[in-house]
């Protein structure tokens, strides 16, 4: 048995300790100088006072605690012990986010195997023909609910069907308008067979209003999608690009909008040979009014281009196209819709006006016509036998605008996520799931809704 020297048994001063560990490190002896690298609390036993930073020790000076750099990363789920069992939470915590100790313990940072956080994916995936009844219940279903819910909404859309199934189909229900197909003058709702009643040539009111939609329609369409698709496309591009391409755009709306419109219009119809075609004269009349939408839209978007979501889409290198339609103009449907409808009125009331005047090409199947003729052959504004002659037209083009304004008013709802989440079963059933689980929130649903948009 080795003899034990009296001095060895003495507790040493600290000189003494770091002496000795220097030189016990530089022969390699040190059975710890392993560690000392991954670990600066080695360092700092050892001698170097330089080995840890005061900052990030934790502890207070009431209660220093054992000096450790402070933890400030975070595992797949809460802090990891670096060593030891997961369970002992006097194991050491890794801060640095590398490899976590024991055996089949997820890394920091990291899931289950190995996988990083950001490249998780969902435990739960929806089969083919799930996602196609999501699509189908978020896109189809959910707008049509919020439709019926509102009664504005509602009345628009009974009004505007019953006008296309007036159009599309009425012609061939409704015999087509000729003299002598009753009595003169019959009033409406007299009998069956003319609900509308006639006019001085006997013609049946009913039959003149149905061959009269369809044209009405093509030109309240053709002269709405041209004014909102070319104000859009123009005032989106000017807002959003800037520079030279806005000055120029806006230079030619600023032209655009000094024409009058009601005079360039007849101008147009005189010497064009149009013939009374109806999608040119929807056009012509709207020949000009998509440069006040240019403007609102470029000041629409204006506010728009610099939002986050949209920064974020350009620094990934998304292009402009894609940019324009799938964050910008979404926002702006409410407005765009809104617009529409409001060149559809403009529609109807111009050509009806053009119409009555005479400026336009003669077609006796129009509601303009019919009123023409309604003052100008039986005297409709001073005559009670022939004032339903004027009213039935006039009726006809108030409903129709009226129902186009209640539509759009309702279709303001259509385009906002939360109440279409709402709306939609498939969020709803999601966002009751994320309740249970303390995972979802107030903002779940809209969440959801956004990210389909």
């Amino acid at each position: 048995m080795p003899l034990v020297s009296p001095t060895d048994s003495e507790p040493r001063s600290g000189s003494e300790t770091r002496a000795e560990s220097g030189a016990s490190r530089e022969r390699g002896d040190d059975p710890r100088s392993d560690d000392s690298d991954a670990d600066p609390a080695f360092d700092a036993i050892a001698g170097n006072d330089d080995a840890i930073d005061p900052e990030t020790v934790t502890g207070t000076d009431d209660d220093p605690g054992p000096s450790r750099p402070a933890i400030s990363g975070h595992a797949w789920k809460g802090r990891l012990p670096a060593t030891g069992d997961p369970d002992d939470s006097s194991a050491e915590l890794r801060a640095d986010g590398g490899e976590a100790g024991g055996a089949g313990r997820p890394s920091a940072g990291r899931g289950p195997g190995g996988v990083s956080e950001f490249e998780q994916m969902a435990d739960v995936t929806l089969s083919e023909s799930e996602r196609r009844r999501q699509w189908f219940d978020e896109k189809i279903l959910a707008p049509a609910r919020i439709v019926w819910d509102d009664w504005r909404a509602r009345f628009g859309v009974v009004v505007v069907t019953l006008y296309l199934f007036m159009g599309i189909v009425g012609p061939h229900i409704v015999a087509e308008p000729s003299p002598n197909q009753g009595g003169r003058l019959i009033g409406a709702f007299r009998t069956l067979e003319h609900p509308f009643g006639t006019t001085d040539m006997g013609i049946d009111i009913l039959s003149q209003t149905v061959y009269a939609t369809p044209a009405m329609l093509l030109m309240i369409t053709a002269g709405a999608v041209f004014t909102v698709v070319l104000g859009t496309a123009i005032g989106t591009l000017a807002g959003y690009k800037g520079g030279r391409v806005d000055s120029v755009l806006m230079t030619i709306t600023d032209v655009m909008m000094t024409i009058p419109g009601l005079p360039l219009t007849i101008v147009l119809a005189a010497v064009l040979q149009i013939e009374g075609h109806p999608i040119v004269i929807g056009v012509l009349i709207t020949i000009n009014a998509w440069a006040g939408l240019a403007r609102a839209i470029r000041s629409q978007v204006l506010t728009l281009r610099d939002a986050e979501y949209v920064e974020a889409s350009r620094i990934m290198g998304i292009g402009t196209p894609k940019i324009i339609g799938s964050d910008i103009v979404p926002n702006l449907m409410p407005y765009i819709s809104m617009n529409f409808v409001r060149q559809a009125r403009a529609v109807i009331f111009g050509a009806v006006g053009l119409y009555f005047l005479g400026v336009l090409p003669y077609n006796s199947n129009n509601w303009g016509v019919m009123m023409n003729a309604a003052v100008n052959r039986a005297g409709a504004t001073s005559s009670a036998a022939a004032f339903h002659w004027l009213l039935v037209p006039m009726v006809t083009i108030i409903v129709l605008a009226l129902g186009l304004t209640l539509l759009a008013q309702g279709a303001d709802r259509v385009f906002n996520p939360r109440v279409r989440a709402r709306h939609a079963k498939t969020v709803e059933d999601g966002g009751e799931e994320d309740d249970d689980g303390d995972a979802g929130g107030p903002g779940g649903a809209t969440s959801a809704a956004t990210g389909g948009i």
